[in-house]
Order: structure tokens, then C-alpha cells, then sequence
């Protein structure tokens, strides 16, 4: 079961000045079950435990180097639940071993099923399966967002952050910023910062949320999952000047962007202002390889 932390998740000033920002570590939280991650997984599978299920198990959907993926795998080693990972490509069956993050899945216990990308786009289809195979499993969705994962994300907001004017996240699937803003104080505003480009993505955030107080800003950097030398720089840069270590794809290109509008006078001087790091360092390894297989920069982070 997870459990509420003991102590408080630690609050880190970054910037001061006109317009203050400060960086709430859920990265922090578990050394394996991190971030965001954490608080999406807590009424999802804790609510799935209580019923006493007989043989639980889990599955849920993912790419390559999903940091969910990681966090699930992770979950079902630490308490012995066998888990099962929906993989988007096919093509990856036959050398998954050589992906850091599916590799260290599979030494966790998670079993894979690789599906084409043409048929990941359809998982409602796939889930209607997967409940007829296996009717007492947990079926978790990409990314770990549902009406579950938003009452979990309400931990994020505590006594400590109802004193700052704009509460900033990245956005995969939305349910982080959907539960931010469902339980955001009246006065504050909720910015997410988009990795991926998703037609669909206000509306599901709207439906999960219920509230109008947020507002998308696009933060891809050329498409999700593509890392760039200008984001590689930062991330390096970052960690140099703060000793706090990004990921590449999400809490990079978040504070990459949420620097670049203040530098603009996008907030008003006074403003306070607090992002949430949500983990995801996992796939710094595996954006490593990459950018190493291509001759390119690597991102200098020991963790």
C-alpha cells in the first residue's frame, strides 16, 4: 500500500527578484516510485488492495521509456504484485533488452505484450480484451490519468503551497495538471507546460478537473520525446547552478519555457511562482543513449 510521506515534500527557491519561482521536489518522494507517479498510482491501486483481491495484478500501457511504465514495474517488485506492460511498437519485442527503461522494467517482474502503433491508438479496444482475459486485474491507463489519479494528485497541494500566485506542471496526459487545479486554492493560477501535442488533451483535463482556472502553454521543443541540444544545455546548466537534476522530457522542458516567460514579463512583478518537479529522471539513462548513439551532447547528470 502506499502510504502518505512522513515529512513534508521539501520546497526549493530558485529564482528571486520582480518574479520569484520556487520548485516543489516530488521527485523526491520514493526512490523508485516517483514524482507525480507516486500520487497517480495511490487511490488507483490502493482502492484495487482493499477489495482483497485474490490474485491481484496489474497492467497498463506505455512507451518505450515511459517513466510510468518504470514507476509500475517498480510498484509490483516492491509489493509482489505481478504487472504486465501494453508496449507501444511492436518492433521493440525482439530487443527490448537493449532499452534501459523496458530492461529494467522486466528485472522488476513485468511481463510485455508489444502491440503495432496502429493498434496502441485504439486501447479502449485493447482494455475490453484485457478485461475479458484477466477480469480481477487492475487496468491502469497510459500515463497513469483517471478520475483516481486526480484524488491522488490532490497531495500534492498542501498548507505550504497556498501562498504562491501561480502553480506551474508538465503535461503528458493531463492528469497531474487536472487534479492541481481541481484542488488549487480559488485565487491561484494553473499553467501547464505541454510536451506533447494533443488536440484533446483541454477537454480531457477539463472533464477531470471540473474547473476553469487553467492555461496550456506548449513546451515540445520540437515533439514529444525529441530532445534537443538547447534542452540538453539547460538541463545541464540547471544542475550546475542548483544541484537539482531535470528530465529531459517533461521537468526540462517545463522550466526551460517557464524561464523563458519570465524573462519575457509573461507573469507581473510580485508574482510567486511554484512548479512541481515530477520526477521522470529515470529516462535521463535511456535519452542518454540516444543522444550518444547520434554523437551528440549528453545530459552530465550523476544520479
Amino acid at each position: 500500500m502506499l502510504t502518505l510521506p512522513k515529512t513534508e515534500i521539501p520546497i526549493q527557491k530558485i529564482k528571486s527578484g520582480d518574479v520569484e519561482i520556487f520548485l516543489k521536489r516530488e521527485d523526491l518522494i520514493h526512490p523508485d516510485i516517483s514524482g507525480n507517479k507516486y500520487w497517480k498510482l495511490f487511490y488507483n491501486v490502493n482502492h484495487y488492495l482493499n477489495q482483497k483481491v485474490e490474485k491481484p495484478f496489474i497492467i497498463t500501457f506505455g512507451g518505450a521509456f515511459s517513466n510510468h511504465i518504470a514507476t509500475v514495474a517498480a510498484f509490483g517488485k516492491i509489493f509482489s504484485i505481478p504487472t504486465m506492460g501494453i508496449i507501444r511498437g511492436e518492433e521493440l519485442e525482439a530487443r527490448f533488452l537493449e532499452n534501459i527503461t523496458l530492461r529494467k522494467a522486466h528485472e522488476n517482474g513485468m511481463s510485455f505484450r508489444f502491440v503495432s502503433r496502429t493498434d496502441y491508438r485504439d486501447k479502449g479496444a485493447i482494455t475490453e480484451k484485457l478485461r475479458k482475459e484477466f477480469p480481477e486485474a487492475l487496468i491502469v491507463p497510459e500515463g497513469g490519468s483517471n478520475p483516481q489519479a486526480v484524488e491522488g494528485v490532490k497531495f500534492m497541494l498542501t498548507e505550504h503551497t497556498k501562498d504562491f500566485d501561480y502553480l506551474c506542471t508538465a503535461v503528458g496526459t493531463g492528469g497531474s495538471i487536472a487534479g492541481i487545479s481541481k484542488y488549487a486554492e480559488g485565487n491561484q493560477k494553473v499553467i501547464g507546460f505541454t510536451v506533447v501535442r494533443d488536440v484533446s488533451l483541454e477537454q480531457r483535463i477539463r472533464e477531470l478537473s471540473t474547473k476553469n482556472n487553467f492555461s496550456l502553454i506548449e513546451a515540445d521543443y520540437g515533439g514529444y520525446g525529441k530532445i534537443s541540444d538547447e534542452i540538453v544545455r539547460f538541463i545541464n546548466d540547471f544542475w550546475k547552478q542548483y544541484n537539482i537534476p531535470l528530465d529531459p522530457v517533461y521537468t526540462g522542458k517545463m522550466m526551460m519555457r517557464l524561464f523563458q516567460l519570465v524573462e519575457e514579463g509573461f507573469f507581473p512583478a510580485g508574482s510567486r511562482i511554484l512548479a512541481f518537479h515530477t520526477g521522470g529522471l529515470q529516462g535521463i539513462e535511456g535519452a542518454n543513449q540516444l543522444l550518444r548513439n547520434k554523437n551528440r551532447n549528453t545530459i552530465e547528470i550523476r544520479l
